[in-house]
């Protein structure tokens, strides 16, 4: 059986906007190694419409020596859009229509990871498709940026694993209630 685990950076004050500002102050080989695990336990990476337009004008031009853009390029991704019609990113595909149930049938059968892609996150906890919400929280206040939780509907998580870096983020790590 397959999965949805999303995973973001996050400031203090909840924003998730523009971390290559704020994030790499806090980048380390404990958080690299949590990052690369998470990464390599998905079968697929999936994407908000904003994030995969970014990642696509990025990844396939960005340094062939470093092992990430390989990874990246060579992985498959599923873009969530009503949209687009068409992906060109190496081994991507468009999800559309009804994405619920397509979100539905995929995580029957393979391991999705999300990567930033906050709108698309924001609406699969609404809609109880992720099965497991990783945050590093950093220790830094932004200022300013678009938060990951704005105005929606409750959605009451529980608490798996909570970890403390070096520098100081927390990896807190959630799943569906189960109360």
């Amino acid at each position: 059986m397959g999965s949805i685990t999303s995973t973001l950076f996050i400031s203090l004050d909840g924003v998730i906007e523009a971390p290559e500002t704020w994030h790499f102050d806090y980048f380390d080989e404990e958080m690299g190694e949590v990052v690369g695990t998470l990464m390599g336990e998905t079968d697929a990476t999936l994407l908000g419409r904003q994030t995969y337009d970014e990642f696509a004008g990025y990844w396939p031009d960005a340094d062939p020596a470093d092992p990430l853009t390989a990874q990246m390029n060579d992985a498959r991704k599923y873009v969530v859009s009503n949209t687009l019609t068409e992906a060109t990113w190496q081994n991507s595909s468009v999800i559309s229509g009804d994405i619920t149930a397509e979100l539905t049938a995929l995580k029957q059968d393979i391991r999705l990871g999300t990567t930033g892609s906050a709108t698309l996150v924001r609406w699969m906890l609404e809609a109880g498709l992720i099965d497991e919400l990783h945050l590093l929280v950093h220790p830094v206040v932004v200022g300013g940026g678009k938060k990951l939780f704005a105005d929606g509907a409750k959605v009451p998580l529980d608490l798996v694993s909570s970890t403390t870096f070096k520098t100081g983020v927390l990896h807190l790590v959630y799943a569906p209630a189960t109360r």
